[in-house]
C-alpha cells in the first residue's frame, strides 16, 4: 500500500493548486483525479480563455448560509496573488468589463501552470483513478479504497467540486464522502444557471428567443436580496444571460424575479416627453428605447401595435412605462446542473475551521473549493474562491 502525507482528491482548480503548494512546502503529495482528461472545467470556461479570477472578489460577492466564511482566505490570497503566479509563467492576460480577468490565449495555460506547479511539489498523479470509499481510522489517518489499490494518507482534501457540468465528469463525491463522516450539508441545487417557465405561460416569449437586453434584475428580500445590471437573453425555454445566471443564484422556487427592461430610464416619462407633436407609430418611439422584436412584442400583447403615438391616452402610456420598468414573472424551475456553471450550497462551512478548511470533526480531513458552500458571482469569482481556499488549506496541512 502507497503512503502519503497528504492525499488530494479532484484534479481541478482547487486540488492542483493545493497539491502544488503542499507539496512545495516538502509535503508528500498524491493527487487523485477519476477523469482521464486534466481540469476540463478550466479548459471550457471563459469560451475556452478561463475567466481566472476577478479584481473585484471581496466577501460581498459570495453566497453562503455562513457568509463570514469566505472572509479569512479571501483575504489571504487575493487576485493579486494570483496573478503574481501568472506573471511568474509569463502568462498573459486581459481584463474585460466588470474586473473580470482573462487569459490572452488558452485556458490551456492556467492548466499547464498548475501542472508544472504540482511537479515542482513533487506530486505523484494517480490518473485517472476512481476512488470508491474513504475510510477514517483516527489517528492512523486514511485508507482510499481506489480501482488502483488502496491508498494510506495521513490527511485527505476533498476538492471534487460540485455537480455542475456532469456531462464532463462533475459527482456529487465530496458531499457523499461528507455525509458518511457525519458532516451537515447545506442543500445543493444548480447556480448560475439559466431560468425556464412553463411552456404554456412562455409561449407568448417564446419567439423572442435571441434578443439580448441590459436590463435591471431583482429577486429575495433582506439578507437573501440580490439586484443586478447585466445583460438578459431570451430563450425558447425561458431567460438566459449574464443577469440571470447571476440572479439565479439567489433566486428560491415559487418567488417572483423582478425585472426593468430600460435598466434604470423612466420609460413613462420617455414616452411622455416624445407624445406631444409627434407623428410617429408608437413601434417606432419604442423601438428606438428598446430591441425592435421586444418593443413589438410587447406592443402586440398591449394592443398597441400600429397606433400613433400622439393619438395613445396618457395612462395607456403610463401603464406601458409601468409594465415594462416592472415586469415581475415566476419561474417554473432552472436549467438544472447540465447547464449550471457552478452548484450552490455543499458542506456546511461551519463544519470547517476557516483558517485551514479543516473539518472541526473529523481531524485530518478538508474541504475546498466548490464541494463546501461558499458560491460566488458570475464573472471569475468562483475561480479566485478555489485559489484562495487552496492557498489556505496547503498553508494549514
Amino acid at each position: 500500500m502507497s503512503s502519503f502525507d497528504v492525499a488530494v482528491i479532484g484534479a481541478g482548480a482547487a486540488g492542483m493548486m493545493c497539491a502544488a503548494v503542499a507539496g512545495q512546502r516538502g509535503l508528500r503529495v498524491v493527487l487523485i483525479d477519476h477523469a482521464s482528461r486534466l481540469a476540463e472545467k478550466i479548459r471550457i470556461s471563459g469560451g475556452g480563455r478561463c475567466n481566472f479570477t476577478n479584481r473585484d472578489a471581496g466577501p460581498a460577492a459570495f453566497l453562503s448560509a455562513n457568509p463570514a466564511f469566505c472572509r479569512s482566505a479571501l483575504a489571504r490570497y487575493t487576485p493579486q496573488d494570483f496573478l503574481r503566479l501568472l506573471a511568474k509563467h509569463r502568462i498573459g492576460w486581459h481584463e474585460k468589463h466588470r474586473g473580470q480577468l482573462f487569459c490572452d490565449d488558452s485556458s490551456e495555460a492556467i492548466i499547464e501552470m498548475l501542472r508544472r506547479e504540482c511537479e515542482a511539489g513533487g506530486v505523484a498523479w494517480r490518473m485517472p483513478c476512481a476512488v470508491a470509499r474513504v475510510r477514517c481510522e483516527g489517528e492512523a489517518g486514511f485508507v482510499l479504497d481506489t480501482d488502483h489499490g488502496p491508498v494510506r494518507a495521513a490527511r485527505v482534501v476533498l476538492a471534487t467540486g460540485g455537480m455542475a457540468v456532469p456531462q464532463i465528469g462533475a459527482t456529487d463525491f465530496a458531499l457523499r464522502v461528507a455525509r458518511e463522516l457525519g458532516m451537515k450539508i447545506i442543500e445543493p441545487r444548480p447556480a448560475l444557471v439559466p431560468l425556464t417557465f412553463d411552456a404554456e405561460n412562455w409561449r407568448a416569449y417564446a419567439a423572442l428567443a435571441g434578443v439580448a437586453q441590459e436590463v435591471d434584475i431583482a429577486t429575495g428580500k433582506g439578507k437573501m436580496a440580490g439586484r443586478f445590471r447585466e445583460d438578459l437573453l431570451f430563450t425558447h425555454r425561458g431567460l438566459s444571460g449574464p443577469a440571470v445566471l447571476q440572479i439565479s443564484s439567489y433566486w428560491q422556487p415559487g418567488e417572483p424575479i423582478r425585472v426593468d427592461l430600460a435598466a434604470g430610464q423612466d420609460l413613462a416619462d420617455a414616452l411622455l416627453r416624445a407624445k406631444p407633436g409627434s407623428r410617429q407609430q408608437i413601434d417606432t418611439v419604442l423601438a428606438g428605447l428598446m430591441p425592435r422584436r421586444l418593443a413589438e412584442q410587447w406592443l402586440a400583447d398591449a394592443g398597441l401595435a400600429g397606433k400613433r403615438l400622439a393619438d395613445l391616452p396618457d395612462k395607456a402610456l403610463r401603464g406601458l412605462g409601468l409594465a415594462l420598468n416592472e415586469w415581475q414573472l415566476v419561474p417554473s424551475g432552472t436549467a438544472g446542473y447540465k447547464k449550471a456553471e457552478v452548484m450552490r450550497g455543499g458542506i456546511d462551512t461551519r463544519e470547517l475551521n476557516q483558517q485551514d478548511m479543516q473539518a472541526r470533526r473529523v481531524p485530518g480531513l478538508y474541504a475546498i473549493g466548490e464541494a463546501v458552500d461558499v458560491t460566488g458571482w458570475l464573472g471569475g469569482y468562483n475561480f479566485q474562491w478555489a485559489w484562495a481556499s487552496a492557498m489556505a488549506c496547503a498553508l494549514g496541512l
